[in-house]
């Protein structure tokens, strides 16, 4: 199995799709860097699903899904998911768009917040991180699985008692207009770089 990153807002129409399919888009931009013959579905899974579940089967919110093809990435086959325990406990990555829904993660689940993160706050951690203890960077899944669990690990053993901040948490754009979807996109960005240069460092971003 992949590595699994499961994404989580409210409604799973605006925020978390974005961070779902912009991870994707980083990832596959930084494996192609290092590695054009290597099949990135093969080793890291990116999901997302909603607490509210409103708008289960529902497209991404149409903002949203312009953030996404604007910087070249693809909202192909997309239908928003309600949360279930069973995604929880498939992820090996959880990420929320804010504190209250990690909050609500661990309510599902207790014992998941060894690697349940606010996006934000996950991103800040990571570029604190010493990253030169981390398994190194191979060939295959098995290889590529054992550093994202390694630095899930690690991560969450740097954060410590440090809790998130107001500012890690994504405000909602739901009802606003393009230029706040554009500041949303841009925030998820920063923070799944973040994640990408630590999974495969080395390679340059794209211009």
């Amino acid at each position: 199995m992949p590595f699994t990153v499961l994404h989580v807002c409210m409604g799973n129409i605006c925020r978390s799709p974005m961070a779902e399919r912009l991870l994707v888009l980083a990832a596959a931009q930084r494996l192609g860097k290092i590695d054009p013959e290597a099949k990135l579905d093969e080793l890291l899974a990116s999901a997302s699903a909603g607490t509210g579940g409103w708008h289960e089967g529902e497209e991404m919110n149409p903002p949203a899904a312009r953030q996404i093809t604007v910087r070249g990435g693809s909202t192909d086959g997309f239908a928003a998911r309600k949360l279930t325990i069973a995604q929880l406990e498939g992820a090996d990555l959880i990420l929320t768009a804010t504190a209250d829904q990690s909050d609500y993660v661990h309510a599902l689940v207790p014992g998941s917040d060894a690697r349940t993160f606010v996006l934000g706050h996950l991103g800040r951690l990571l570029r604190e991180l010493d990253l030169s203890a981390l398994p190194p960077v191979g060939a295959g899944p098995e290889s590529f699985a054992a550093r994202a669990t390694a630095l899930v690990a690690a991560a969450h053993a740097h954060r410590g008692d440090d809790e998130p901040l107001p500012g890690d948490d994504l405000d909602d754009p739901w009802g606003r207009g393009d230029q706040t979807f554009q500041r949303i996109a841009d925030d998820i960005d920063e923070s799944v770089y973040a994640l990408v240069d630590a999974l495969w460092p080395g390679a340059p971003r794209p211009a």
